[in-house]
């Protein structure tokens, strides 16, 4: 059952010139855990990620390892980049190259559309280019270089030389949209979080130049319909990926039922989908994106993941050790999102040991062990509440909706921290209940199975709540427990309902559940 909304995600679609690190699976796993819980809710849910396939850096990594532009994005896409979403057991809707034929024939039509509306000019360009962002620099994102590079002007990002392109190209008239888009800011939730925005409406209040759009030194790109000698500028090519995907140019009907949808990102990239991409929309007579929400930066050794810096982590590094659900959990629970965080193998091993092993893993073990040895495996009924037990049921709810008012502002980590005052509660509960000394006094059975009974019916809610966090682990909790049978599968449980007491039904027979979080062996 559907709750009527529309609730369209996206990642940034990533530029495949390297292997992916963990920057790149944080992006990925935030976004799928969003689109989860509002699938799960019942909303009409897309998540779309992809990857970013044209431009002169891709054109020449291409040539350095001798092959074609598109050999080269093929082996890329299918050794390095499909195999990260069943890494992080990612469940995205849809994945969008932009070497497909769907997203060049809809990027024509949608620069067609802007130049026919009198919004793209010809016009001469001399400007410090760099490769590596793909980016015209500012004076403010220039600096001198050093050692090698003395005496030039180098990427404040990369440290490496720009490029002096003079070239005749064709530019969006930007400029024009500066009024539009800060009247567009003034809805504080369009660009989160406060941070993002106030950035992003320092940068506009600043002024706006056009944008030049097109290339014309090289030739891997989209053609700009008109004209072909010029490609389309890639970051142009990029960011329309967010409306071919879902039929713009092509399919009316379903472009209406998507449109328009959220978008994630890393902050260094936050002014091209705050200004550029709106501002694009805006020309083409289209409603602009539901929101922009940044996020900070993963932080190794105090610096932001850079391969060319050796700081790159594979995902693989940590799932092959931890497994998918750690990751997800704890990239998603240590770091507010929307803030830059530090990681640390320490910090990971030890979170995972106190939170995830001992913290859930242990709750789950041990109830499910006990209506096992003291009631033959079937949940029992609960009888009178004492305040006690009501406090857990209170608990509950209020966890379930804080998480899900968390999750509409995209703090994902504020979610998860609601979520766990129901773990915290219920080893508080167990501990003070003593469920292994009533089971000596026959006279205390029927307050055993209240107990045991409010901490299987308390687990049915994690699992639920925690479902789009760490799918593999609480669907096999959601076994264990018997609901599977009863309830139905877990990612059809409605999540605004999850804090609803009394769902998990007496006489359920639960099943033998093997650690969730299996103890790791530190080196």
């Amino acid at each position: 059952m559907t709750s009527g909304h529309s609730f369209y995600i996206t990642t940034p679609i990533y530029y495949p010139s390297d292997v992916p690190h963990i920057g790149h699976g944080y992006t990925t796993v935030a976004v799928d855990t969003l689109a989860r819980w509002h699938r799960q809710s019942g909303d009409d849910t897309w998540m779309l990620t992809g990857t970013d396939e044209h431009g002169q850096k891709m054109l020449r990594a291409a040539a350095a390892n001798g092959a074609t532009p598109q050999e080269w994005v093929d082996k890329l896409v299918t050794e390095s980049w499909f195999p990260l979403l069943q890494t992080l057991n990612v469940a995205n809707d849809d994945f969008i190259r932009t070497t497909q034929p769907r997203h060049e024939e809809r990027v024509q039509a949608f620069v067609q559309a802007i130049h026919d509306r009198g919004y793209i000019y010809a016009g001469e360009f001399e400007a410090l280019y760099c490769v590596g962002c793909e980016e015209f620099k500012t004076e403010s994102e220039i600096v001198d270089g050093t050692g090698e590079f003395e005496g030039l002007k180098v990427c404040a990002i990369h440290s490496k030389p720009l490029e002096l392109l003079q070239e005749k190209n064709y530019f969006f008239k930007l400029s024009e949209f500066q009024d539009a888009l800060l009247d567009l800011y003034k809805n504080t939730d369009f660009v989160r979080p406060d941070s993002a925005r106030n950035e992003v409406v320092s940068f506009v209040k600043n002024g706006l130049k056009d944008l030049s759009i097109s290339r014309s030194t090289f030739d891997w790109g989209i053609k700009v319909p008109w004209d072909d000698s010029h490609v389309i500028y890639v970051w142009v090519d990029a960011l329309l990926n967010y409306a071919t995907a879902i039929g713009y140019g092509a399919d009316d009907e379903e472009f209406g039922r998507r449109w328009p949808g959220h978008h994630v990102v890393g902050k260094d990239i936050l002014r091209f989908h705050a200004v550029i991409w709106p501002a694009m929309l805006m020309a083409a007579g289209l409603e602009v994106p539901r929101g922009v929400f940044a996020h900070g930066w993963l932080l190794v050794g105090g610096e932001k993941m850079s391969k060319s810096k050796l700081t790159g982590i594979a995902p693989t590094e940590i799932t092959d050790v931890f497994g998918s659900d750690a990751y997800r959990f704890y990239f998603l629970s240590a770091i507010p999102f929307g803030h830059d965080g530090s990681f640390s193998w320490e910090d990971l091993s030890a979170r995972y040991q106190a939170e995830l092993a001992n913290g859930f893993g242990n709750l789950a073990s041990r109830t499910i062990a006990m209506i096992e040895r003291y009631f033959e495996g079937i949940v029992p009924p609960a009888g009178t509440y004492t305040d006690g037990d009501l406090e857990i049921q209170r608990i509950t709810a209020d966890a379930a909706t804080t998480a899900d008012a968390a999750v509409d502002r995209f703090r994902i980590d504020e979610a998860i921290t609601a979520i766990w005052t129901i773990v915290d509660a219920l080893n508080g509960y167990i501990t003070d209940n003593e469920p292994w000394a009533l089971a000596k006094d026959d006279a205390q059975r029927g307050r055993l199975g209240t107990v045991l009974y409010t901490a299987a019916e308390g687990l049915r809610a994690l699992a639920a709540l925690l479902s789009p966090v760490m799918p593999i682990a609480t669907e096999k909790l959601w076994i264990a427990l018997g609901a599977a049978e009863t309830l139905g599968r877990l990612p059809d449980q409605p999540l605004r309902e999850a804090g609803t007491w009394g769902q998990l039904r007496p006489g359920t027979s639960v099943n033998g559940l093997a650690p969730l979080f299996p103890r790791v062996e530190q080196a």
